[in-house]
């Protein structure tokens, strides 16, 4: 007998020692799962923001330049030209940066193939007949320009590239000139002009500064007879007499040819308005140097015409532009001044991707700025020769220059972002057409002249504007319902309360969003007032029904469990509906002098949208507030029942156990509760998207919309080209979207931990 029980034993040990030699594996097991589980996850949200930052850093790359070539050309214009004597007047290049060309003094316009080696390719000369030319002009769009004679001529014309294929595979470019008709001006040289077209009929306007220093404007007004024919008539006029005897440095005409510009050697900038063309009128006279004696040396547009370069003998490069400035009247200001030149300026060459320019000096130095964020981005030593020529390729990826000695130089640019850092980013900044600095979130138009705008801080704004309000209606819903629930509530009712509000979590929020801006924002528009009454009926009637409750005699409260009470104030809060949507009507006309729109623009200058703040905290409180109070009732219900029973044992009543003793005791859970449900609010998209109207205002006000971070990416990056400005902005948007929520859900953990300890040692 006692070897069997001693085998049984045996038998039963061996298993017992095998079941926790099992049970140890699987815990070796689980351990290494969630080991790998976590590591994995952390690694994912790592990875996820490395990519997002590849994306991004680019925007922080600082421009590069690459001397490609530097070549003597005076053996290189042809035969006979060094012997002429020529004077080069300017360059420009091709789209490809393939060809580039010289206009001279001759009228001759050189093209050459871009190379180590440059090579003439064709000279196309100018076919008005002529003893010289005296002065050249070059619009900014780089493809029209004009050359002007001693006869006091001015000759437009036009020079254009376009690819061939010739043969089927061979690739070639083909360079075209186009001549206008010559125009008289006047009868003698001109040392000085600018030419535009009309862009509503194409005809010809002119500002000249001769040799005898006389200002002249030549328009031609195509008019429309008696009988339907089309007639042109000539304006001329002599604004000489308003120079006040000083000799002009620069001229030009804006793109609309309604605004003339005259820079002048005593440091003035005279602005005419060319709306009369047979009277234009003299609208200011400014300094345009910050020392008086300065001479302006240079002015030139930027990209649409609605900007002024200005550049002085002292190296100093400013960025004009008409605005009110806060004022009634419009009128040219000064609004950018840029790092200055080393010496006097003597050109200019915009480009036609954005705000940028190039500007040189008399010492053959060369700057790249940028108007926008008034910055010098990249310098260009000089060799000591100011520049004859001086160009921005098309696509801004090149600079080619030819200097007074006749050494050609080409530069590959790479800066293909050159209107973003910081300040563009998160800074107030003076954009063309606006009356003072602004944070402008516009990263769209409908014009090639259009200047994106990608100041971040309207939409961070938006984003916080809709989590705070958000909060503000979801934190008093969700916490004193789980207060309510937790604590006041039977359990069999509790089991039914919370499972309904949970599930109000598995709502889509592009459904919700849907209703909002479909259904709930023209509806709260009908019925404001009654929503603005609501609470105080609701409120009103609550408290009549509880006064009335506890009259009643116990034989009948006594009957419902403990929250029964809840089901009644259903009721209540249906007749509060009802009684609240009867009065909107009356207390319109009441109050609001029956439309509360008009009131509230009138009294407080608030515009009403329809799809404002109010119909998103309704719509985001769906999302937001069963977080909050699932996590709430779960920290409050998991307060020990001793400490509540102790309380009640000492004669508090149970709302001054739930306020002073459980609550407290819950605050660390009820903190990360809002925490998380703030960062649910900051990370909204899709009701952003479709209640706000997605505008990007800088505004507290309930009655308007905003435009949220997230809600950007979703709405911007299927329309943003890859690789470009937009593009890597949105990625930088998502970086600011990932590190606020991680820091919103990092702080709440240290803050509950803390919490936690401190309740922890105060209930020991």
């Amino acid at each position: 007998m006692s070897s069997n029980k001693t085998d049984e034993l045996g038998i039963e040990e061996s298993s017992k020692q095998k079941q926790i030699r099992r049970r140890k594996l699987y815990d070796r097991l689980a351990r290494h799962v969630v080991f790998v589980g976590g590591a994995g996850i952390i690694f994912c949200i790592i990875a996820i923001l490395f990519f997002i930052g590849i994306e991004a850093v680019p925007l922080w790359k600082s421009p590069e330049k690459k001397l490609e070539t530097v070549s003597e050309m005076w053996d290189r214009l042809g035969p006979g030209a060094a012997a002429d004597k020529i004077r080069i007047f300017d360059v420009g290049v091709d789209e490809h940066r393939e060809q580039f060309f010289t206009v001279d003094s001759l009228g001759s316009v050189r093209f050459f193939a871009l190379e180590e080696e440059p090579k003439l390719l064709e000279t196309h000369t100018i076919s008005h007949k002529t003893a010289g030319y005296t002065s050249f002009y070059k619009a900014q769009s780089n493809t029209s320009y004009a050359i002007a004679d001693r006869e006091g001529r001015v000759v437009p014309f036009d020079v254009s590239f376009r690819v061939e294929f010739r043969e089927g595979t061979e690739r070639t470019i083909v360079s075209k000139v186009r001549e206008g008709e010559a125009l008289q001006i006047t009868g003698e040289p001109i040392e000085i002009f600018a030419y535009q077209s009309s862009p509503e009929t194409g005809t010809p306007v002119v500002a000249a500064y001769t040799a005898s220093g006389r200002l002249l404007t030549y328009a031609e007004v195509e008019e429309e007879g008696f009988l339907g024919e089309s007639e042109t008539e000539i304006f001329t006029a002599d604004l000489t007499g308003e120079l006040e005897g000083a000799a002009v440095t620069g001229v030009q005409i804006d793109s609309e040819t309604e605004n003339l510009y005259v820079s002048t050697e005593n440091g003035k900038l005279y602005h005419w308005s060319l709306s009369d063309p047979s009277s234009p009128e003299l609208k200011s006279t400014l300094a345009a140097t910050a020392n008086p004696g300065v001479a302006v040396t240079e002015i030139g547009f930027l990209l649409g015409h609605r900007s002024l370069i200005v550049g002085d003998a002292a190296g100093n490069v400013s960025v004009w532009f008409e605005t009110t400035g806060g004022g009634g009247e419009s009128k040219l200001m000064k609004i950018h001044v840029l790092p200055p030149l080393p010496a006097a300026v003597d050109r200019f060459s915009a480009s036609q991707r954005g705000r940028g320019f190039l500007a040189s000096d008399i010492s053959g130095n060369i700057s790249l700025y940028q108007a926008t964020s008034a910055t010098k981005q990249l310098d260009f030593p000089g060799g000591g020769a100011p520049y004859a020529g001086l160009t921005f390729s098309p696509k801004a990826n090149g600079v080619v220059a030819v200097d007074s000695d006749m050494v050609l130089s080409s530069y590959y640019l790479d800066n293909p972002h050159p209107e973003t850092n910081f300040r563009t980013l998160f800074g107030k900044i003076w954009y063309e057409g606006y009356d003072r600095p602004r944070y402008v979130w516009q990263s769209t138009g409908g014009t090639d002249e259009f200047e994106p705008k990608f100041s971040l801080t309207p939409l961070a704004y938006g984003t916080l504007k809709g989590a705070i309000y958000t909060m503000i209606l979801s934190i008093p819903l969700a916490v004193l319902a789980a207060i309510c629930v937790s604590q006041f509530l039977h359990p069999s009712i509790r089991n039914v309360v919370k499972p309904v509000i949970e599930v109000m979590a598995a709502l889509p929020s592009v459904v919700l969003g849907f209703l909002a801006g479909l259904w709930l924002a023209p509806l709260l528009e009908n019925i404001f007032v009654a929503i603005v009454v609501m609470p105080f009926i609701v409120i009103g009637l609550t408290l009549v029904m509880l006064f009335l409750w506890h009259r009643f005699p116990f034989s009948f409260s006594g009957r419902f469990r403990v929250g029964a009470e809840l089901f009644t104030l259903v009721g209540v809060i249906g007749i509060a509906a009802a009684l609240s949507l009867w009065l909107n009507g009356p207390l319109e006309s009441l109050i609001f002098a029956g439309d509360f729109k008009d009131w509230f623009f009138r009294l407080f200058d608030l515009r009403y949208d329809q799809r404002n703040m109010l119909v998103v905290g309704f719509a985001m409180g769906f999302t937001v507030i069963p977080i909050i109070f699932t996590i709430s009732e779960d920290a409050l219900s998991s307060v020990p029942r001793t400490l509540s029973a102790g309380s009640l044992a000492l004669g508090a009543n149970r709302w001054q156990t739930a306020m002073r003793i459980v609550v407290p005791a819950a605050s660390a859970g009820i903190f990360s509760a809002v925490m998380i449900g703030f960062g649910r609010a900051v990370g909204e998209t899709m009701i952003v998207l479709m209640a706000t109207g997605n505008t990007p205002v800088m505004d507290w006000s309930f009655f308007n919309g905003f435009r949220a971070l997230s809600a950007n990416i979703a709405v911007e990056l299927p329309e943003a080209p890859h690789g470009g400005t937009l593009y890597r902005v949105l990625f930088l948007t998502a970086i600011l979207l990932f590190v606020v929520t991680f820091l919103l859900n990092t702080l709440a953990e240290i803050l509950s931990q803390r919490l936690r300890r401190k309740y922890a040692q105060s209930d020991a």
